[in-house]
């Protein structure tokens, strides 16, 4: 009998354990639950390590408390021990870490933008918690056949979010196309969380320039703050720079640049 292993991710205890308890009952799951974001990513890896990846996760929409609604942010291994690392970010991070496991997101209620969100994170599934147990063990076996499971009364606010996320996805791109080469490289410092004497210093640029630099980007990107221009950047697929390099960005050049 092929056994299916499942990691459920969700830091309220009681319903955790309930649910791992449900799923082993059946004959073909193997079953395993994590508390928080990095416990989970600790299992997969550890599973991964020992030849026995998890085929599905299953996620608390609402894992590490953030705001809802909140864009996914990456990489999840910047959360810390006490699990502040929201479900979607567990998605993303899980897809890029092992693409070959299946997320299904499990919610409090219906939420066509955070489905959506969660959709374009790589979840193959939106299920609420209080459906039935066949209901889920369905969505389980239909996630592993590459199937995409949605509530239908989702169905369509969640295509309507993703036509608009669409839509200013490719408006953020034109703008961060306007950019310089040497601007764009400022805004990959502003995603990382750079500050102005950081992005001089990796830059070899001095303050005064970076600050002329970032002025730009915000104009160009029509933006009135850093936090602004980062979540725009995101939108586009601006990714941070590696801060574990320590290469630093670009050739020495003067500080007029």
């Amino acid at each position: 009998m092929v056994r299916i292993r499942v990691l459920v991710v969700d830091d309220h205890r009681i319903f955790a354990e309930s649910l791992a308890a449900a799923l082993a009952a059946e004959p073909d799951v193997d079953v395993s639950a994590a508390g928080s974001g990095p416990a989970a990513l600790r299992c997969l890896e550890r599973a991964a390590s020992e030849g026995r990846r998890f085929d599905v996760l299953l996620v608390d929409a609402d894992l590490g408390g953030r705001v809802p609604g909140a864009r996914p942010a990456v990489p999840v291994r910047d959360g810390n021990e006490d699990g502040l690392v929201d479900g979607i970010s567990l998605v993303a991070g899980v897809r890029t870490a092992q693409p070959a496991v299946r997320t299904v997101v499990l919610a409090e209620k219906d939420d066509p933008r955070r489905a959506a969100l969660a959709l374009g994170a790589g979840a193959c599934g939106w299920v609420a918690k209080d459906c039935s147990l066949s209901r889920l063990l369905s969505v389980i076996r239909g996630v592993l056949r590459d199937e995409t499971h949605l509530p239908p009364a989702l169905l369509t606010g969640v295509l309507r979010e993703l036509t608009a996320a669409r839509k200013h996805r490719t408006e953020s791109e034109r703008l961060v196309e306007s950019l310089t080469p040497r601007e764009r490289e400022v805004l990959r410092c502003m995603v990382a969380g750079l500050g102005r004497k950081a992005v001089a210093e990796r830059l070899y640029l001095s303050p005064h320039t970076v600050r002329t630099h970032m002025q730009n980007v915000l104009g160009k990107l029509g933006v009135h703050s850093t936090l602004a221009a980062v979540a725009l950047a995101r939108r586009a697929g601006v990714g941070p720079v590696d801060l574990g390099s320590t290469e630093r960005i670009g050739s020495r050049e003067s500080n007029s640049a």
